[in-house]
């Protein structure tokens, strides 16, 4: 291995050097990426066209971290300071476009490529239904509103689920499968379902009770 060039490395630079492609189309919510930094730390680093020497991938990480330092916020995990107080943040160095095009191109592709593939529902709504029923805190950290978490509970097999259809409910809380059923697409939102309340799963009509 010696004498080996590494063609991507990780090296920390000062935020403010950190400039955004003005030509970027993606939109991004700011303060979801915030509460995300602030509850897991700095994960993803942000990518450098070596070409242009602006960000390839990562506009919506910078812009929050910039937010959050405006804001006076402790500095994340992840996330180096230098002499004089600025924030020095991780990125990857080492690959070039070769033409203002495939920046762009590439810009788009990366945003596009992590959804691609969809989900699987059944692994998804069993660590979904492990930090509903554990861990409150975790669970709200993924912005799941009740309604999604009820319409991919409906594409899975209740069986097969650690919980199972026959999991027991706290005394008032039993839903019969009809309860809230408007006939149409399936169960409407009756309005209790809050994130500090219950979310009932369609298929085996177990109530998750996030964090209790």
């Amino acid at each position: 291995m010696t004498g080996l060039t590494a063609p991507r490395h990780i090296t920390f630079i000062p935020l403010t050097d950190l400039p955004p492609d003005p030509a970027n189309p993606k939109r991004h919510e700011v303060e979801r990426i915030i509460a995300s930094i602030k509850d897991h730390g700095f994960i993803e680093t942000p990518v450098v066209d070596e070409r242009t020497g602006l960000v390839i991938a990562g506009h919506g990480r910078r812009k929050a971290l910039i937010e959050m330092q405006v804001r006076g916020e402790p500095t994340p995990d992840g996330i180096l300071v230098d002499d004089d107080g600025g924030w020095l943040i991780p990125v990857t160095r080492g690959w070039s476009s070769s033409s203002d095009r495939q920046a762009h191109a590439v810009l788009i592709l990366l945003n596009r490529l992590p959804a691609a593939g969809g989900w699987e529902p059944e692994a998804l709504a069993e660590i979904l239904e492990d930090l509903a029923t554990s861990d409150t805190d975790l669970y709200d950290s993924l912005c799941i509103s009740d309604d999604e978490m009820e319409e991919l509970l409906r594409q899975v097999d209740p069986e097969r689920l650690p919980q199972g259809p026959d999991v027991e409910v706290s005394e008032g809380e039993e839903r019969h499968l009809d309860d809230g059923f408007d006939g149409a697409d399936g169960y409407a939102d009756s309005g209790d379902n809050e994130r500090s309340g219950t979310v009932c799963c369609p298929a085996c009509n177990h109530l998750f009770s996030p964090g209790r």
